[in-house]
Formats: structure tokens, sequence, C-alpha cells
């Protein structure tokens, strides 16, 4: 387990959001005041500002050092956002309201994220970080939010359907396509690999939260392989290997899923957040140290007390940052989230 200094003075919490393979993080830190500020971690922090309001935070970057996330502007409303390499924060606009929230880019500079409507309604858009963002529509309902997207342009996220609802999506060709669930009413999708696996929540018939994989049309309930609390798939890379908090109560821990087996790390061995996995194996996120998030990171191997395979049941209890059934809470992991407390 390596802890990483994000901020300016190295006092400030902080969370790595993701990391590509020339190491370069994108994370956010938070002063005392409260103030959050989206960072670029390239050998050193390297601030990226904001749109003209106070803050900012980063959700994701690609090969190059691209980053998007969100910023607020001078008229205090979120924004989202890319930063090139090297240059300088671009407004994505909005689907006609006031707000928008990038929350991924691929290789090619493609970004996906979600906007509210002139009618107040938040749906999932891609972009090409310079014209109008695309609305994606929805799965018949009124709302949608993406969250992911890989190299081949596929978004994935969660729609709402016509009985509001939501299930996850994936996006490709120009069609929204119903993932389904695990059995309950919700799930929602979190991240998707260049091999079109997609991984995220869904709701049980036991009105649980299961971490699962979709691929070729088949969901897995990689929940049932951990056999308690509400688990959460949070990314996933090139090799197919998961990552997720699982949570039982207040107690939450990081779980990583690789070649058939699940590995839950129990307090102090794995991250409090988890949010993503590179192709080199490196896991990121934050610990919970002396009431603050410090930026960490492990390799995807690291042990942990118990790991178990196939359909054995881990006698370990966890989990993340997210677990209302609430997909949008599920999606915004930091808007208005102290990361000090």
């Amino acid at each position: 387990m390596v802890e990483l200094t994000l901020g300016a003075r190295g006092k400030e919490a902080s969370i790595a959001v993701d990391i590509n393979r020339r190491g370069q993080m994108a994370g956010v830190i938070e002063e005392d005041s409260g103030r959050q500020r989206a960072v670029l971690y390239d050998r050193r922090p390297v601030e990226l500002g904001t749109l003209g309001g106070s803050d900012s935070f980063s959700k994701d970057i690609n090969q190059h050092g691209d980053v998007t996330g969100t910023a607020q502007n001078a008229a205090g409303h979120w924004r989202a956002f890319v930063v090139p390499y090297g240059g300088q924060m671009r407004d994505l606009g909005t689907l006609g309201g006031n707000s928008s929230y990038g929350a991924a880019i691929n290789d090619h500079g493609q970004l996906a994220g979600y906007a509210d409507t002139s009618d107040g309604y938040f749906r999932a858009f891609s972009s090409d970080g310079r014209g109008k963002p695309v609305d994606l529509g929805t799965l018949g309902g009124r709302i949608s939010y993406a969250a992911g997207i890989n190299n081949h342009g596929d978004i994935v996220g969660t729609a709402a359907l016509p009985d509001g609802y939501r299930h996850a999506f994936l996006y490709r060709d120009g069609a929204m396509r119903d993932l389904g669930t695990l059995g309950g009413r919700l799930s929602s999708a979190s991240a998707v690999n260049d091999h079109g696996m997609v991984v995220g929540a869904s709701e049980t018939a036991g009105r649980r939260w299961h971490a699962f994989a979709w691929e070729n049309g088949k969901m897995t309930d990689l929940g049932a392989l951990i056999g308690y609390g509400d688990s959460f798939a949070t990314a996933v890379n090139h090799a197919g290997h998961v990552v997720g908090s699982i949570r039982v109560g207040d107690e939450r821990r990081s779980f990583v899923y690789r070649d058939g087996k699940m590995t839950v790390h129990p307090g102090g061995h794995g991250l409090y957040l988890v949010n993503a996995i590179n192709n080199e194996e490196l896991v990121i996120g934050a610990r919970y140290i002396g009431k603050k998030f410090t930026a960490s990171t492990m390799i995807s191997s690291q042990p942990a007390a118990v790991t178990h395979g196939g359909q054995d049941l881990l006698t370990a209890i966890a989990l993340v940052l997210l677990g209302a059934a609430c997909v949008v809470v599920y999606r915004r992991r930091y808007r208005g989230i102290a990361l000090s407390r």
C-alpha cells in the first residue's frame, strides 16, 4: 500500500480518482476550509483550476494526460470540463440547463457525462470536447447518467425506464441497450473496457446491492462470490480485472476480482474508496486515516486475510462510498462529499 501526496502542502485531504499507464493521476484535494480542487499528479501535483468559481474535481484521465471532471463557473453552476495535457480548462457546455458533469474520457478525446436540459432533467451526453454535447436519450424515462466510455466510443451508465426505475445501459452505434438487473428493480453501470465488459452494481431480488460484470449479454453476480453485504464494482481494466467495494453496516473495504478469484481486503489492508485499476494492475482510491481521506494505491494482486475462488463464500465484511439505491448519488461521487470530517 502506498499513500500519495496530491496536495501542494501534503496535508490536505485527498482522493485519487484515476491513473493512466504513464503513472499520471487525476484526483481531488480539499483544504481545511472545505474548498475542493481538481489535481493532475505528474511527478508533482498540478492544480487544474476552475471555470471562474471556487471548486473543481477530477473524474477521469486518458493515456495522454487529458483530464475531465466538473468545476464551478463564476455563476456558481457546476460545469463539465476537459483539460488537455498542458492546456487550459474548457467548459463542455450543457444540454440547455445550467449544469453538467464530466465523467469519463477515452484515448481519442471522446467524453461522456451528464447535463441538465431546459426542462430540468439530467441526460447522459457524449462530447468531442469542442462542439456541443450530444444527448444520448434514455430507456424510455426522463433521466439518464453516463459514467464510463471505452476507446471504441461505447458509453455506459444508468437510465430511467418508463416506470421510473433505472437500469444500467450500454450505448453503442447510436442505440441505448438495457443491461437488465440481477433480479431487482435497479442497476447502474460504472465502467466498460475495450472488450465491451461492463461492470457496476444491481439490486437483487432480495433487495441487496451486488457488484456485477456484464459481457456478451450475460450479467454475472460478483456479489454472490462475496456472500454478504452490499457490493459495488467501480472499474475494470483491459484484462477484465474488476475492483470495487463492499459494505456491511458502517464498514467499507475493497475487493479485487481477477482470474476467477475474489479477494476482499480487510481494514488496513485495502482501500476505503476504490476508484480505478489500470492495465499495469495499479488500483487507486483513498484510505481513511486520521478523520480524513488520503489518496492511496495498491497492486491488484495484493494479498488479503481471506481469498476464495469459485462460489466459495468469503468470511470478511466490507464497503464503499456509494451504497444508496439512488444512482445519482452513486455517480456524483465527489459533489458535496467532505473529504475530511
